[in-house]
């Protein structure tokens, strides 16, 4: 399932990756697959914002605010049944 394009805080330094693969283990997306002995992002979008990915790096390759922004205020609006509220207001740039 993709969320909004392009407002993920999701970041990615390929130089920093060893190629463990535990991102691609531990991400419940598929955003990340292994290609040439590193990780690559297969689509960014697709980031929920969940952190595992970060949490789970011991390289520093992987960075994401976990639980902030319009991905996290999808999933919040999805479990409820209310309508996606990031809790910016309407002046916020990026804002759902």
């Amino acid at each position: 399932m993709k969320y909004l394009a392009n407002v993920t805080t999701l970041r990615y330094s390929s130089d920093k990756c060893a190629g463990c693969g535990r991102c691609v283990e531990v991400c419940p997306q598929g955003v990340f697959v292994m290609q040439d002995k590193r990780a690559m992002v297969t689509d960014k979008d697709l980031c929920m914002e969940c952190g595992a990915c970060a949490k789970n790096c011991d390289f520093g390759a992987l960075s994401v605010d976990a639980g902030v922004g319009c991905a996290a205020a999808i999933i919040t609006g999805l479990l409820t049944g209310s309508e996606p509220s990031c809790g910016c207001g309407d002046s916020s740039p990026g804002c759902c």
